[in-house]
C-alpha cells in the first residue's frame, strides 16, 4: 500500500496512508491529511490513485507543489520521489521496492582506479612534486625576489625621508 511520509523536522515520520481514491493534503481540518504549517496552503493538493498510479494535482496553492524540485500542476509521483508542499517534504513509499529509474542510472560515475597495495608496499613512486618532467615541479621565486627587492628600496627610502626630516627639524 503507498503511503506519505513526511521528512521535515517536527512532523519526521508522520504518515499518510493512501486508502481512498481521493487524498486532500492542506493546512485546514477538513483535509484528509492536515499539515498545520503556514507555508501549506488551506486546500493545498489533492493525491489521487489511478490503477497503479499515484496522482499529485496542485489546487491553485500559493507556494506550490514539487516533485524532485520540478513545479507541478498534475502529475504521476514514483515511490522514493520526494513532494515538496510550501517547506514540508513528503516521501511515497510502498511495500512494493523501489525499481531504479533511468534518470539514476545516467549519474552514475565511473571511477578511475587508485592506487594498489602492492604499489603503496613497494614504494613504488611514478611521479612526484620533485621529480622532472612529472608536471609538477619546484615554483620558480623570481616574483618573491623582485617583491623583497622593491620592499627594500621603499623601506630605504622612508628612512632616507624621515633622516631627512629630522635634521630639518634640527635646524
Amino acid at each position: 500500500m503507498a503511503k506519505l511520509v513526511v521528512l521535515s523536522a517536527g512532523m519526521t515520520g508522520r504518515t499518510q496512508e493512501l486508502k481512498a481514491d481521493k487524498t486532500t493534503i492542506g493546512r485546514v481540518e477538513d483535509n484528509t491529511f492536515q499539515i498545520a504549517e503556514p507555508s501549506v496552503s488551506s486546500h493545498h493538493c489533492e493525491v489521487l490513485l489511478r490503477g497503479k498510479d499515484v496522482v499529485v494535482v496542485d489546487l491553485n496553492s500559493t507556494n506550490g507543489s514539487f516533485i524532485n524540485g520540478e513545479k507541478i500542476t498534475e502529475k504521476v509521483i514514483k515511490p522514493g520521489q520526494i513532494l515538496r508542499l510550501g517547506k514540508i517534504e513528503l516521501r511515497l513509499e510502498t511495500d512494493a521496492p523501489a525499481a531504479p529509474t533511468k534518470k539514476a542510472l545516467d549519474q552514475t560515475l565511473v571511477m578511475q582506479r587508485g592506487v594498489s597495495l602492492t604499489d603503496l608496499e613497494q614504494g613504488a613512486r611514478t611521479g612526484g612534486f620533485d621529480t622532472k618532467g612529472s608536471g609538477f615541479s619546484k615554483k620558480d621565486d623570481k616574483g618573491s625576489k623582485i617583491f623583497w627587492i622593491v620592499a627594500g628600496l621603499v623601506g630605504l627610502l622612508i628612512i632616507g625621508v624621515l633622516l631627512y626630516a629630522l635634521t630639518m627639524t634640527g635646524r
